[in-house]
């Protein structure tokens, strides 16, 4: 008996190292936020080593950023916002839309000298006027760099959607973390934020005021992506097939089930500044909406980069053939 036993011991023990020696490595980018949450709770589940997948992860302070990464390939997989990508397209890197997490992500918050001004019946337009008017400044808005998704449904909001003269607002572009406290310390005044930006920043000063959420500043704003560099996908189509099945399990048990979902989240993203409670406030704020079908997000993908055209951080329309696949995604889903 204890033969047979130390057996099935060896046996199991043969298996397990098997199983890692064929897992496929994967190199993930990602930035810290909400919206990046199916790929965190897929990775806290088990779900990605589960698909023979052995990832890795590298965080980044803004999708710009982590483009330059993809281009060298020191990253397999980019987890952050998809309008970097069609720049990356333009300049010949092979990058391809799998997947989608989240939309209508980014929102507009003021800082209580500026949210004043944002009275009943006014106008986000007069509001940024009077503030210029009374303070002889215009107001400081803190967003990611040109070209991310902030950046662009920041000037969206600002310049089509509310008519707010240029004159009347500074975009100052910083990182993710820079833009939070910037916010909370009163070195802007106002800043396109993502949670779980929004609910610290709010329960630490309740005089921060939500202005805009994402769909008035974007309509069915596109948020964050999960994409994979061209090398990877033809060397590895089932390393994304897992990949992308492992994403829309994640984003079942998010909107299933938050308690369950927040930990892995908090791990992620926590770094010891905030809590479980939070993230999982943050998890069901309006601000959070997750999706994963990459089919939902085509068209205003398109309009979005039809507006960064026009804003001058892209040099011209450039065609979506190829940049969204979503075979995987309907194989994942098909009965």
């Amino acid at each position: 008996m204890r033969s047979l036993v130390l057996g099935l011991a060896a046996g199991l023990l043969s298996a397990t190292i098997a199983y890692a020696a064929d897992a496929i490595p994967v190199r993930i980018g990602v930035i810290p936020v909400i919206g990046a949450s199916p790929i965190f709770v897929a990775n806290g589940e088990g779900l990605l080593k589960q698909g023979g997948l052995n990832a890795t992860f590298t965080t980044f302070e803004s999708g710009p950023n982590m483009i330059q990464a993809l281009a060298s390939g020191t990253i397999d997989v980019y987890v952050a916002g998809v309008a970097p990508l069609a720049v990356a397209r333009q300049k010949g890197i092979d990058v391809t839309v799998v997947a989608s997490t989240a939309i209508e992500e980014m929102v507009f918050v003021a800082s209580p000298k500026l949210a004043a001004y944002f009275t009943p019946g006014t106008s986000a337009a007069d509001a940024f006027k009077a503030f210029r008017a009374k303070e002889g400044k215009p107001a400081r808005l803190a967003t990611q760099p040109p070209g991310s998704v902030p950046n662009t449904t920041l000037q969206h909001w600002l310049w089509a959607t509310t008519g707010t003269a240029k004159t009347d607002a500074d975009i100052v572009p910083m990182g993710i973390d820079a833009t939070q406290q910037a916010v909370l310390t009163g070195a802007v005044d106002g800043a396109s934020i993502r949670e779980p930006a929004l609910t610290i920043v709010q329960s630490r000063n309740p005089g921060i005021k939500l202005i805009a959420l994402g769909g008035v500043m974007f309509p069915n704003q596109p948020g964050t992506v999960v994409a994979v560099s061209g090398g990877f996908e033809k060397a590895h189509p089932e390393a994304v097939q897992s990949l992308v099945s492992a994403v829309i399990k994640a984003t079942d048990i998010l909107k299933a089930d938050p308690d369950r979902a927040a930990p892995f989240v908090e791990a992620a993203l926590g770094k010891g500044i905030t809590d479980v409670a939070t993230i999982r406030k943050a998890l069901t704020s309006p601000a959070a909406t997750f999706v994963a079908d990459p089919r939902v997000i085509i068209d205003a993908t398109r309009a979005m980069q039809t507006f960064q055209v026009s804003i001058g951080t892209l040099d011209k329309d450039v065609s979506l053939d190829g940049l969204f696949d979503p075979r995987f995604y309907e194989k994942a889903i098909a009965p």
